[in-house]
């Protein structure tokens, strides 16, 4: 196992919430009353050889040769050729795109994704919700909402255009602010989560050992000092975690020999937890029906659309949800007859007392 440095992973983990372009990838799922799925996919590519567009190792959402697969080229306004590749299949249910990614091999093959479909009757109408997640990567970590609040948060998963339009807009002050105010936040977060993230590999390792529980709640106690600690000599870290200065300080000279071992093991796990080479993309939703509830962004075709980034799915699973309702006019029908029919048995009664 190839051994990543502890700055590399702070740098890494700061970095990877700086990412801004839009994702060259849309999935949208037409999704039908009886649950069954049409799924698209548009990727554009700008690549000049015809050998290093739409690799299967570069695709960001899977698809094969049983899909209707078109394949165009575009000219951009500023003279640039684009090369767009379509793909389109119809699924009988959600279960068969779930199996799709089950044997991923592109890009994100590592991402656990899957999507579910439920229908629920109510007499008058008729209740769908549709969503796709994306699994959490580390197996402990704090929830954003824990450092942003709820216009921050909405800021933050909002699609780069949307947030480009508001810092230029009428409110450009206030969502620049909102801006450098969640890029602060969120940097403090992924930081936060390293420390959290190392100190729960690191007891789950050394828990059994002799020593090792005292060693554990010592870190739990004194998480936010080495929080404020690695903030503090951010620059350093390589050289202070090398020569043994963070173990010392924090569990003790006689605890970092016994325990060096284990600590540079629970780097190694947390590094393949967060340390995912994740392309971004979006995903676009079409309810049958009303939408009466969603999480997701409006696009300018007015349909569902929400980014697919790495940081969203961190430490919480990233779940893209709609629902929505048709009235079910048999019912409609059914209980106005109903109701003439009583009515009227009333009335008669009237008449006949009359």
């Amino acid at each position: 196992m190839k051994s990543k440095s502890l700055i590399n992973i702070v740098l890494f983990t700061i970095l990877l919430f700086g990412s801004c372009n839009e994702p060259e990838t849309v999935v949208t799922n037409i999704v039908n009353p009886d649950g069954s799925v049409v799924r698209r996919i548009e990727m554009k590519s700008i690549a000049d050889k015809v050998e290093d567009r739409f690799q299967v190792s570069d695709l960001q959402v899977p698809f094969d040769g049983t899909w209707t697969i078109r394949d165009s080229v575009e000219i951009t306004d500023d003279k640039d050729t684009v090369w767009v590749r379509r793909a389109e299949k119809l699924f009988a249910n959600a279960e068969e795109i779930n199996k799709l990614y089950l044997i991923d091999s592109g890009a994100n093959k590592e991402a656990s994704r899957k999507v579910n479909f439920e229908k629920r009757f109510r007499w008058f109408n008729t209740g769908f919700r549709f969503s796709e997640l994306v699994d959490k990567q580390m197996s402990n970590g704090y929830p954003l909402n824990d450092f942003l609040n709820d216009e921050e948060l909405l800021f933050f998963y909002s699609p780069e255009n949307l947030k480009d339009a508001k810092k230029s807009g009428p409110d450009s002050l206030k969502f620049r602010s909102i801006n450098d105010s969640v890029d602060i936040k969120v940097e403090n977060w992924s930081i936060k989560n390293l420390v959290s993230g190392w100190i729960w590999e690191f007891s789950k390792l050394i828990e059994a050992k002799e020593g090792g529980i005292g060693v554990k709640d010592t870190l739990e106690s004194n998480e936010g000092e080495l929080f404020d600690y690695m903030m503090k000599n951010e620059k350093d870290l390589d050289s202070l975690w090398s020569n043994g200065i963070i173990l010392n300080k924090f569990i003790g000279e006689n605890n970092y020999h016994k325990f060096k071992a284990e600590a540079d093991t629970a780097i190694e796990i947390l590094t393949n937890q967060i340390w995912t080479d994740f392309k971004e993309y979006s995903v676009r939703i079409v309810m049958p029906g009303t939408v009466t509830g969603t999480n997701g962004f409006i696009d300018s075709s007015d349909v569902l659309l929400w980014p697919v980034k790495s940081d969203f799915f961190l430490t919480e699973t990233y779940e893209m949800w709609a629902e929505s309702k048709i009235p079910n006019m048999w019912a409609w029908i059914v209980s106005g007859l109903f109701l003439v029919f009583v009515f009227t048995g009333v009335l008669l009664r009237v008449i006949k007392k009359g």
